[in-house]
Formats: C-alpha cells, structure tokens, sequence
C-alpha cells in the first residue's frame, strides 16, 4: 500500500513520526509512506494553495519532502509531481489539538485530507486533542490510530469523500476516546 502523510505542523515538527507510525502499521509490511510537508507550520491555513507563487520543493530523504507552501500544496504536489503513483491512501495529521465543528474550517490538517479527495484518492485527517499538557500527549493516537484508520478504510467512500478522526486522552485517567 502507498500511502501519502501530509500535515500542518511541518516537516521537523515532532508529532509527524507518529502519523508514520500509523501509516506503517496500516499499509503493513509492504508499505510505501511517502512524506511530504509544508517546510515551516502552517496551522490554520485552511485550503489555501499557492497557485499564484512559485513553490520550492526540498528533497529531504528518500520519499520525504518538504514544500515552501500550505498543506493541501503538498496534497497536490506530491499527486501530481512527486509520486511516480497516485496514493492509496492520504493521511493528514496527526494535528496537535482538536479538529471539530468550524475548528474544521480552519484546519490546515483537514485541508490536506480534503484535498486527496479532491484529487481522488481515499483520504483521512487525523488530530489529537489534549485536557493536559503532560504525558505522552499522543498516547491514544498511537494506540488507536491504525485500527480507527483501519475502520474509515471500510466505510463507504465516493467523490470527494474524507474522513475527520480526533482523538481525546484526559491525562487525569488516561482514558481514551
């Protein structure tokens, strides 16, 4: 399975290697993760492309860039001219902090998932929501990640379909939603 991870929270940001994760684990053994990140944060961009500027592209490793631009550029970019392959799958995230009702709207992480869809691919926006600041803030994307991926990939998909995962973790009980 190839799979495409974008994300808004950049390319060195820490919490990227944990959509990696993910994506290993849901494309198993075979798996292709492809990277391919703004260069610096882009939270909040919601769906906005550069379509006016021109865009750098850095080779930052064996499938792994980053873009001086938003995260549904590096939707596009990667789809269009990285890849020598459409994904299978796009997975955007995972985000730091919630994206839910008109937080939504403004996501960058959900723009990056929309934006598979658009380009027709199965796609999937992934945040984490905090109570507290202590722990390991990721715990319950990590240990729930792959099988809610796993799940959205058997729901019904069609045109310009995506699905919006958050996860919560109250870190006062550790219980995860």
């Amino acid at each position: 399975m190839r799979i495409l991870t974008v994300n808004d929270d950049g390319i060195n940001a820490p919490v990227l290697s944990v959509a990696e994760e993910i994506a290993a684990d849901v494309g198993g053994a075979d798996a292709e993760i492809w990277v391919v990140a703004p260069a610096v944060e882009k939270s909040g961009a919601s769906h906005c492309v550069s379509y006016t500027t021109p865009m750098r592209v850095i080779d930052m490793g064996p499938r792994r860039f980053a873009i001086e631009g938003y995260p549904a550029d590096c939707t596009i970019a990667a789809i269009r001219d990285i890849m020598p392959e459409k994904p299978d799958l796009v997975l955007s995230g995972v985000n730091r902090g919630h994206n839910v009702a008109e937080d939504a709207v403004y996501s960058g992480t959900v723009a990056g998932a929309k934006e598979g869809a658009i380009q027709g691919v199965k796609s999937v926006a992934l945040s984490q929501y905090f109570s507290q600041r202590e722990g390991d803030l990721f715990d319950a994307s990590r240990v729930h990640g792959a099988d809610a991926v796993r799940k959205a990939m058997a729901l019904p998909w069609g045109p310009d379909i995506f699905y919006n995962i958050n996860y919560h973790i109250n870190t006062n009980n550790r219980h995860h939603n």
